[in-house]
């Protein structure tokens, strides 16, 4: 067999077509063979020998879809000029207000119909998000003064689930009357937390991301 001289090419291309047949068809009725018949002329064996598994192949794609946000995240926690609650803050301004979240709300399936493709996500965001960028950012607000807690470690877990997972309309099929309830609850959390990180502004976005995906979906 000759030599793959474009393997990066290749991989690229197993996971864009699983990226999106996983979205469409879902995890778990989405076969080896589906993926196959949609790579233009590429083997099962170009597969498996990049790939363990179908699940090897989620993994890697929920890795590519949480690239950018971790890289925001990143370069959010790691400022000296913000306090911890002021990178609360902006770490959900900037993650609702980027522009690709239309994209993304345009053409997103309901997540709570792809058990595994969410079960994947919340993994990452108990397993990674939390204690790799929230949890940090909450040591710093309780060293500065504007966090007030005795449990950090639970309160990231908590901040980063309701934000991912509970408010969004794409698990939960919210309407934007309904995203906007959810979302006044957790301002209201966190004002009790004494952490005045939700804004009128957030909470429009939010309504106007929730009416996009109840419009495509």
């Amino acid at each position: 067999m000759a030599r793959n001289k474009h393997p990066e090419e290749t991989v690229n291309l197993i996971l864009d077509v699983a990226c999106r047949l996983f979205v469409e068809k879902g995890f778990e009725h989405t076969s080896i063979q589906d993926i196959i018949n949609n790579l233009g002329g590429l083997t099962k064996g170009a597969i498996y020998h990049h790939f363990k598994s179908k699940e090897d192949i989620l993994e890697v794609v929920i890795s590519r879809m949480t690239e950018e946000s971790n890289r925001m995240l990143i370069e959010v926690r790691d400022r000296t000029d913000l306090t911890g609650k002021d990178k609360l803050k902006t770490i959900f301004k900037e993650s609702i207000f980027r522009p690709v979240q239309d994209e993304i709300f345009t053409q997103a399936p309901n997540l709570g119909d792809n058990p595994k493709l969410l079960f994947s996500i919340f993994c990452n965001t108990i397993r990674e998000a939390a204690p790799d960028y929230i949890f940090p950012i909450i040591r710093q607000g309780i060293d500065d003064g504007t966090i007030v807690t005795d449990y950090p470690e639970q309160l990231a877990e908590l901040i980063i689930l309701v934000a991912n997972i509970w408010v969004n309309p794409m698990i939960f099929d919210n309407t934007p009357e309904e995203s906007c309830a959810k979302f006044m609850i957790f301002r209201q959390m966190m004002q009790g937390f004494g952490m005045d990180i939700v804004d009128d502004e957030m909470v429009e976005r939010l309504m106007e991301l929730s009416a996009i995906y109840q419009k495509n979906k």
